[in-house]
């Protein structure tokens, strides 16, 4: 490992300045492509972008410059997902980004039905290469993105929706918010709109048995329990030491 790179990334801030060094290494075809990777990461640009990937709950997805990098905090939204999924159930990721949450739930879980959905160009085209051909992509707001014949079919549906408070965009690291999608980020006035958008129309999307799980932040958890109440689901909390995921299923 070139010590030069390592020390440059450190001071650039990187924390992880020996393990990036390794990374852009062995993801470099030539050294003219590592120098290049090592300019883009000091100037800022996030790892995954640079590198053109991801590591993700065991799966390694294409990250396009521009497009929403999956969190590791997310998996508790995966785990919790992958264990309603059975053989023949048809599953959703709305504000897919990658679509690397969707794909992860359905790995390994045999003959399912995955469709993905993103509002953002950039990020349709980067999941398509990471979700086709073991699922479908579609590009629109929400559920207005989704096949009409899903409609009262979806078991599993899954969203890491923008839950960042509008407010709070500019305290977010630089990473984020000069290198991600607003779309992405950006939750509104308390972070909220979208989750409550995604609860109002799950009724009609989800199965009888069906169940929707959402991401946000723990100081959220609350006011998204009342969304999903208010839409007609049962609502609970799930916590882990770095995400929150409300659950809501269909009443009876």
């Amino acid at each position: 490992m070139d010590q030069r790179v390592v020390a440059r990334l450190r001071a650039a801030g990187c924390v992880f300045a020996e393990d990036e060094a390794r990374l852009i290494d062995e993801t470099a075809a030539t050294p003219a492509e590592a120098e290049a990777m090592v300019v883009r990461r000091v100037a800022g640009e996030p790892l995954e972008h640079v590198l053109g990937w991801a590591e993700f709950a065991g799966l390694r997805v294409a990250v396009d410059p521009g497009v929403f990098v999956p969190r590791h905090r997310s998996e508790l939204l995966v785990d919790l997902a992958r264990r309603r999924v059975r053989p023949g159930a048809v599953v959703v990721d709305l504000c897919c980004g990658t679509g690397a949450l969707g794909l992860a739930v359905v790995r390994g879980a045999g003959d399912v039905e995955l469709h993905a959905a993103d509002v953002d160009p950039a990020a349709v085209a980067c999941a398509r290469r990471n979700v086709e051909p073991a699922g479908r992509v579609h590009q629109g707001d929400l559920y207005g993105a989704l096949p009409s014949g899903l409609r009262g079919r979806v078991d599993v549906l899954l969203a890491s929706p923008p839950y960042v408070p509008t407010a709070a965009i500019a305290l977010m690291p630089p990473e984020a918010r000069e290198h991600e999608p607003l779309t992405a980020l950006d939750g509104g006035g308390d972070g909220l709109e979208l989750v409550r958008r995604i609860a109002v129309g799950a009724p009609d999307w989800l199965s009888d048995d069906g169940v929707l799980l959402l991401e946000m932040s723990a100081a959220q958890a609350a006011a998204a329990v009342d969304a999903l109440t208010a839409a007609g689901l049962t609502a609970t909390e799930h916590h882990d030491d770095e995400s929150t995921v409300v659950l809501g299923r269909m009443p009876g």
